[in-house]
């Protein structure tokens, strides 16, 4: 089982929404590990591992978003997972 990396800026209405609640719930439902959080410009970042076929799941649950937000863009990029995390959590803004 090869492990890879999504790292995802979502943007649109996606603060105040119960976004990262969202996206947690999303992950641990999918077997992933990572974080997510808000970011100062008003998006929310997601960095998550686990197999490509869970992610892609993720991924479209990003550009869904939970029934309050508004997504409008999506940047998603793919790398090799470092395997460093031990589960999936919401982290502070930055």
């Amino acid at each position: 089982m090869t492990l890879t990396r999504l790292h995802a800026t979502v943007e649109g209405r996606v603060q105040g929404v119960g976004f990262r609640y969202f996206v947690l719930e999303a992950a641990e439902t999918l077997g992933l590990t990572g974080w997510v959080r808000n970011r100062w410009d008003e998006s929310v970042e997601v960095l998550a591992e686990g197999e490509r076929q869970a992610l892609e799941k993720l991924l479209e649950a990003l550009r869904r978003g939970p029934r309050a937000a508004f997504v409008t863009r999506v940047q998603a990029d793919w790398d090799t997972a470092s395997g460093e995390f031990a589960d999936f959590r919401v982290k502070p803004t930055e």
